[in-house]
């Protein structure tokens, strides 16, 4: 992927996110080019991956629209992405990651500290950090060579921000969406090192807690009913059962182990 269409990609998420387009709407290739100030050939391409990722659907009248989903789906989804990656993760500490393997992990961690060492991050910094992330948790999965497993989640990104950078970054500023993928990276760290020390158990854990953000994310966008509708449209505002919010430490604690 380009960085040009990685880019195009980051913000058509984030203006799908903040409601820039109603459930239903048509999205159009050139006036979308025109409002992100790039070419036809990123904007087509990035279209096909939402429709890959279940954001968006094919138009009866050519192109995609936007389409309908509920905040349930989108974290059953992630949480069971979560759980999918964690046992390719265990399988890869209990019967050992290749030298390439780890080596190529390594290169994600160090691109990935590069990108989120930085006093600020700008846009083009998070689009190289969606990069990073997609080939990090491509790694994982690919690398177990389990084809079940892989099968299985390649159908699952196919579900709403489901996908492993799909919701990264989903605050409401450049800041505060910065310390998040902070706390991404360093859970990086850690299932890596779990790897590489055999640690079977801790690195499915590791995994498990890891999607958190992603549901924290979603979380976050529904905590105020009255501006949820502007966040994300068509989205049926019901909160999965026996999620804690984002403010609450049990939550952050969880988080925390994964450093």
């Amino acid at each position: 992927m380009s960085s040009q269409q990685s880019r195009v990609l980051v913000q058509l998420r984030d203006l799908i996110l903040k409601g820039a387009f109603l459930a239903g709407e048509r999205l159009a290739e050139i006036p979308l080019a025109e409002r992100l100030g790039a070419s036809r050939t990123p904007v087509r391409l990035a279209l096909a991956t939402l429709e890959h990722e279940g954001l968006i659907e094919p138009s009866s009248s050519g192109g995609y629209q936007m389409r309908r989903y509920t905040s349930r789906e989108v974290t059953d989804a992630i949480r069971v992405r979560g759980v999918l990656e964690g046992m390719a993760a265990r399988t890869l500490a209990e019967q050992g990651a290749s030298r390439q393997l780890l080596r190529e992990l390594h290169d994600c961690l160090d691109a990935g500290d590069e990108t989120v060492d930085k006093p600020t991050m700008e846009l083009d910094d998070y689009a190289a950090y969606v990069e990073v992330n997609t080939r990090f948790h491509h790694l994982l999965v690919h690398g177990s060579g389990n084809l079940a497993l892989i099968r299985t989640i390649t159908m699952l990104n196919g579900q709403p921000f489901a996908a492993a950078s799909a919701m990264l970054p989903m605050q409401s500023s450049f800041d505060e969406g910065h310390q998040w993928m902070k706390q991404a990276q360093r859970q990086h760290h850690a299932i890596v090192h779990a790897i590489e020390n055999g640690q079977g158990y801790r690195v499915q854990g590791l995994c498990e807690e890891h999607v958190e953000i992603a549901c924290m994310n979603m979380e976050y966008a529904l905590e105020r009913p009255e501006e949820a509708a502007e966040l994300l449209p068509g989205i049926h505002l019901v909160a999965p059962e026996h999620t804690p919010a984002p403010g609450d430490p049990r939550l952050r604690q969880r988080l925390a182990r994964g450093r």
